[in-house]
């Protein structure tokens, strides 16, 4: 269990002085593996600022909510590079992001935690970013972990009547745990791994893996970036007709996949990622807001990012002030009960509610956002196959 640690040092961390605006840090993916699912994640980030400065901004002066954006590439060196900026250049008050487990993790051991400043991610979901923290609780993320969308997915893999099949995986933090808690709970419903084998991103191919894995099964769960290997080793599958099924994650899940494979060799491909429920009141919220500004509302993360960023702003909103060292504790106050129910876009309400002393419990597109102890989420999921050469997605859990 994290506990919360507020230090002197931490205290003095001031990131703004008063009248001036608020500064969030969002060290996103901008380039790297997976661009394409993190344009409409950065859309979803600004589309929540603008509703905030458009309901009378922070605090009773009204100063602006401002996104410092900068570049992690998804890679753990890039990501400790951009935060250090972003804390000690550009004096934010939380981090928003970073959006891979590796970078994400990285920043806070290296950064974040020293200097006391609260992460909060929009997807992260390494299950080893539940227990990274002593004495601390600095880091929160808004997505569910993968310590159970590994579970969902070899429940899907089972009921889908596969029983046995090989797992490839990036060798990189998210995928190679994913995998392993795929790996682990596939087994313990019964099924067979026939092979279980890293692989290296950004090859120019990967035949030889492919043949070693397709000499197994012809079945293959596969966990990797599409923009870093995971489409060069499903072409080289595909050329070889090394597997008649694939299974896999989010990682992969990206209109490029279609775009380079074809929709016409996709037809027993399935990927699971994070998803929120769309009947809920919250998600109509959010869909109208998102809408109206072109953003696709049930895009990959695309929720999660918009709740992360309503949430900091709240949650420094409720301390008062821009002060790094209050932002942890008011983030857990604004998201669970007590409190009235806060919606995706009701920044006016809330702001008024917290005006008058009152608490509210901030009800997310994605789905509930109270955090645990560890400042994790629970989370739905869905599988996404091609239908009509496109992504269609079904929730699963």
């Amino acid at each position: 269990m994290k506990k919360t640690l507020l230090s002197t040092a931490a205290a003095m961390l001031c990131s703004t002085a008063a009248m001036a605006d608020v500064n969030i840090g969002n060290p996103l993916a901008l380039t790297g593996p997976i661009p394409d699912l993190v344009a409409p994640m950065a859309q979803a980030v600004d589309l929540a600022a603008k509703n905030i400065n458009d309901q009378g901004g922070m605090f009773a002066d009204g100063q602006a909510l401002n996104i410092i954006r900068a570049d992690s590439g998804c890679d753990p060196v890039a990501a400790v590079d951009a935060v250090t900026k972003l804390i000690n250049v550009n004096s934010v008050s939380a981090i928003l992001g970073p959006v891979c487990s590796g970078a994400a993790i990285a920043q806070a051991e290296s950064v974040s935690i020293p200097a006391g400043v609260t992460t909060l991610s929009v997807s992260a979901s390494s299950p080893a970013i539940s227990t990274m923290e002593d004495g601390t609780d600095l880091v929160f993320r808004a997505a569910a972990s993968d310590a159970y969308q590994g579970v969902a997915l070899a429940e899907l893999a089972i009921e889908q009547g596969i029983t046995e099949l090989a797992v490839s995986y990036a060798n990189d933090d998210y995928n190679a745990a994913i995998a392993g808690v795929f790996a682990e709970a596939f087994t313990a419903a019964g099924g067979t791994v026939t092979a279980n084998e890293a692989h290296e991103p950004s090859k120019a191919s990967y035949r030889s893996e492919v043949a070693t894995l397709g000499a197994t099964s012809d079945n293959l769960a596969l966990f990797a970036y599409y923009g870093s290997g995971g489409i060069t080793l499903m072409r080289n599958a595909l050329e070889t007709g090394a597997f008649s099924t694939f299974i896999g994650a989010d990682g992969m899940l990206s209109d490029e996949v279609i775009e380079q494979l074809g929709a016409e060799n996709m037809t027993n491909v399935t990927f699971t990622t994070a998803a929120s429920d769309d009947s809920t009141p919250a998600f109509g919220a959010w869909q109208a807001l998102a809408e109206g500004a072109g953003i696709p509302a049930g895009d990959p993360f695309v929720p999660n990012s918009y709740d992360a960023t309503f949430m900091l702003a709240l949650a420094i909103e409720k301390a008062g002030s821009d002060d790094r060292a209050s932002v942890s504790a008011a983030l857990r106050d604004i998201s669970s009960a007590p409190g009235e129910v806060i919606y995706p876009g009701e920044w006016e309400k809330a702001k008024a509610i917290l005006a008058d002393g009152g608490d509210i419990n901030y009800e997310g597109a994605a789905g509930n956002q109270d955090f645990d102890e560890n400042g994790d989420v629970a989370g739905l999921f869905s599988k996404s196959s091609v239908v009509d050469g496109a992504w269609a997605a079904e929730l699963i859990r």
